[in-house]
């Protein structure tokens, strides 16, 4: 065995090298095992891929993440149970009429997905024209940055639901018709 005859510092800086070897193997098959992965999912959810990533803030991975958290938005009937799914939604503590510290997201759901759309909710908040308006309204009333990027996750999840249940890509401009009435 080789390590016997080496000294304390050679040992160590001997398995430094085989662990980065090894390190650098296991990160070559993730990547090839998310790619094969990422094509799957184009090929199942292909529609549903397409409408996710017109989204800006939206990109492949996340829209793939997606649709496998929510299974496809097809045992979903509003966006609050995808937002209580992914731990977005606000809770806080009352007891009676006294209501303790600050309101804080339940943190209840999926860990992986709600980090993804927080990575997401700085490009939305760059290039979403709906996500910026909410987060410099927010932060303009005073919020914490924070604060404002969780909205902008929530904001983003309800884009999500709303352009995979309706079938129509993203669109900047877009007016309910239920506004247009009122």
């Amino acid at each position: 065995m080789p390590w016997k005859r080496c000294s304390g510092n050679r040992l160590f800086k001997l398995a430094l090298k085989r662990l980065q070897q090894t390190l650098k193997a296991l990160t070559q098959q993730v990547a090839a095992v998310e790619v094969e992965l990422l094509a799957l999912l184009e090929q199942r959810f292909a529609a549903q891929m397409t409408l996710l990533c017109s989204v800006p803030g939206i990109g492949r991975k996340t829209a793939g993440m997606l649709l496998l958290f929510a299974g496809g938005f097809t045992h979903l009937d509003n966006y609050r149970q995808l937002i209580a799914m992914a731990g977005l939604s606000p809770r806080e503590h009352t007891s009676g009429t006294s209501i303790r510290g600050k309101v804080r997201i339940t943190k209840m759901g999926g860990g992986l997905i709600r980090g993804k759309l927080f990575m997401c909710s700085f490009a939305a908040k760059k290039t979403n024209a709906a996500c910026s308006a909410l987060f410099d309204r927010l932060v303009a009333k005073g919020k914490n940055k924070k604060l404002a990027l969780i909205a902008v996750c929530n904001k983003l999840l309800k884009q999500a639901f709303a352009i995979v249940k309706s079938g129509v890509p993203y669109q900047a401009d877009f007016t309910s018709k239920l506004a247009l009435k009122a």
